[in-house]
């Protein structure tokens, strides 16, 4: 079922989601299984599971350092397959533009479509570490629009180098990133909205944010996109704090703003297990928040560990 219709039957009941990271290759799937079986009493109506592109690293050959590349997190697709036949629950393959050609991302769609997964989420990817801007892989997409156009186009029936007559066709219902506080590369946040409204008008069906812990950032975020046109379901990102570097790290990597009332707490901290503890109750609030203002659903970034989403959830739902 896609993401936007869970979202209509719900009726206005706010739902609980969640995203997973792969494991590392050579890791059992069954460390992702006992962090997802907690959570599961909450009816996760889907869960994202998120796609890592390319490295490099460097491996010595003859005494020298040669660099390769490789992929350190790989198998999106077979995990969302794996946890969509044991929870019987939808799943959200991400799809990058980074690391991908555009017949990689045809190939990728198409097996989505045989495993009778119905959403994807239509993301640019990270700029790799060694370059100062993100660059297109040769024979792929430089922005996400046209990413998600790609997608729009394979349900009417639009293959890369054919049009064709088909008897069933693609229905993939996409989403894609939104930044209350602006996409760190954009000159401002009237710029990044427009870009937000390009993806939309390419095909885009709901959005779901970067983390953010003012929601005051969001309501904002949410009348201006509405203001510019943007009416698809915009889905909060919750990040609960973990440790206290999350303090330099977070606005560093995503350039968000942290309040001064958690900024204070998580200072005043002895050490990361008060962190969590901070972090834990700041999530709930901010939660419960967004939860009496009706929004669609509430979406926590786990990092792949679930003991403080559970008792966030628990609290809530």
């Amino acid at each position: 079922m896609k993401v936007t219709e869970h979202i209509e039957q719900a009726k206005g009941k706010t739902l609980f989601s969640f995203e997973i990271i792969p494991p590392k290759k050579g890791k059992s799937i069954q460390e992702l299984y006992n962090n997802i079986d907690p959570l599961m009493e909450f009816q996760p109506p889907f869960i994202d599971v998120t796609t890592s592109r390319e490295e490099h690293v460097y491996v010595k050959k003859q005494g020298l350092l040669e660099q390769k590349i490789t992929r350190m997190r790989p198998g999106t697709l077979g995990i969302c397959a794996a946890l969509k036949h044991k929870y019987q629950t939808d799943t959200v393959p991400h799809v990058l533009c980074g690391g991908f050609t555009k017949e990689e991302t045809e190939y990728l769609l198409v097996d989505c479509q045989y495993l009778g997964i119905d959403n994807v989420m239509a993301l640019r990817g990270d700029t790799m570490s060694h370059q100062k801007y993100f660059e297109a892989t040769d024979g792929g997409h430089l922005y996400a629009k046209d990413l998600v156009a790609q997608i729009h186009d394979l349900n009417a029936g639009k293959y890369l180098h054919d049009v064709l007559e088909v008897d069933h066709r693609a229905n993939f219902c996409i989403g894609v990133a939104g930044y209350p506080e602006k996409h760190l590369e954009a000159p401002s946040l009237q710029t990044d909205l427009k870009r937000l409204k390009e993806k939309v008008d390419a095909g885009a069906d709901y959005i779901v944010t970067q983390m953010f812990f003012d929601n005051q950032k969001y309501f904002e975020f949410v009348a201006a996109a509405k203001e510019a046109g943007i009416h698809v379901p915009i889905i909060p990102g919750i990040k609960p704090l973990a440790i206290q570097k999350h303090l330099q790290l977070l606005p560093q990597v995503f350039k968000i703003d942290l309040p001064e009332a958690l900024i204070n707490a998580v200072e005043s901290c002895k050490d990361n297990a008060q962190v969590r503890e901070v972090g834990i109750d700041w999530a709930i609030e901010q939660s419960r928040e967004l939860l009496q203002a009706g929004v669609p659903v509430l979406h926590y970034y786990s990092m792949g560990k679930s003991s403080n989403i559970k008792k966030i959830a628990s609290e809530l739902f």
